[in-house]
């Protein structure tokens, strides 16, 4: 289990990272933490980021589409759609319009 919960600690820091008015995927955060078979891992992670003490920008998270398969881990189902677009990423249809031109690749922005 300690290896699980180390994980999961290593995604919350890197989703802490993302900044506002951008988003990532669980792919992009799980290859940049060494496991890019783990994507299901980092959701699973992101399912859990609302029990931590200090906050998870969970929201900025979605799938390598641009749809918000999270939402329903949220307290609403449409919280996580109005937390994006209060930082100006404009959702339709449960997916993020322009998607590419908000994506966060931590590879490229994160020095290992």
């Amino acid at each position: 289990m300690q290896k699980h919960e180390d994980f999961f600690q290593n995604v919350f820091e890197v989703v802490r990272l993302i900044p506002k008015g951008r988003v990532t995927n669980y792919g992009a955060i799980a290859k940049y933490l060494g496991s890019a078979r783990s994507s299901r891992m980092v959701g699973w992670a992101m399912n859990a980021a609302h029990s931590q003490k200090k906050h998870v920008p969970a929201h900025r998270v979605v799938n390598r589409n641009g749809e918000l398969t999270g939402r329903q881990h949220f307290e609403t189902p449409f919280l996580m759609q109005e937390l994006l677009e209060k930082e100006g990423i404009k959702v339709v249809k449960d997916k993020i319009k322009n998607f590419d031109k908000h994506y966060w690749d931590p590879m490229k922005e994160l020095s290992l």
